[in-house]
């Protein structure tokens, strides 16, 4: 099984891809790791600021990542931003039936009544160096932008309305 999860930034894919770790044992490769050894190492010229091309240079890597552990019969939690909406036209159904997907995203008066809260978040399992980018404005815009993308494209979005811990746990019981 693979353990597709995405969504916008600050929502907790980190933080749920640890707890599907432990619940099940399934290895985790974050999309973020690869990310910065790619741009550490100077594979490619793109900065962690180039969202949109750095989704067209990952995701097919990713992509083939997730086919060969499908093909290995292999259990996997893939974690990140770089997942374009239409991801299922990447794939054939016997690929898909092998893949569970999962979208989170904050709605509007969730940020607006818990921004704070979600910023004093943000380093629960990982340390952000800067964060100074996240502010309440870019994030709504950013949730928004995820939540309808990814509905568009007929993909299940978990919006977190109003309890965060029900949301996943929701997701973890799944």
């Amino acid at each position: 099984m693979i353990i597709l999860i995405t969504g916008a930034s600050h929502t907790g894919k980190t933080l749920l891809a640890q707890r599907l770790l432990e619940k099940y044992k399934y290895p985790y490769l974050s999309v973020d790791h690869l990310k910065m050894g790619l741009i550490r190492s100077g594979n490619t010229p793109l900065m962690p600021e180039d969202d949109g091309e750095l989704t067209e240079y990952l995701w097919p890597i990713v992509r083939e990542m997730i086919k060969t552990a499908v093909e290995n019969r292999q259990d996997l939690i893939v974690e990140g931003c770089y997942v374009p909406f239409g991801w299922r036209s990447d794939f054939e159904e016997n690929y898909l039936s092998s893949i569970r997907f999962v979208c989170l995203a904050f709605s509007r008066g969730f940020i607006e009544e818990h921004f704070a809260e979600i910023k004093a978040h943000a380093c629960d399992i990982e340390s952000r160096l800067d964060d100074s980018y996240c502010t309440k404005q870019q994030l709504i815009a950013d949730n928004e932008a995820v939540a309808k993308g990814f509905t568009a494209a007929g993909e299940e979005v978990t919006l977190i309305d109003s309890n965060y811990g029900t949301a996943i746990e929701r997701i973890l019981c799944g």
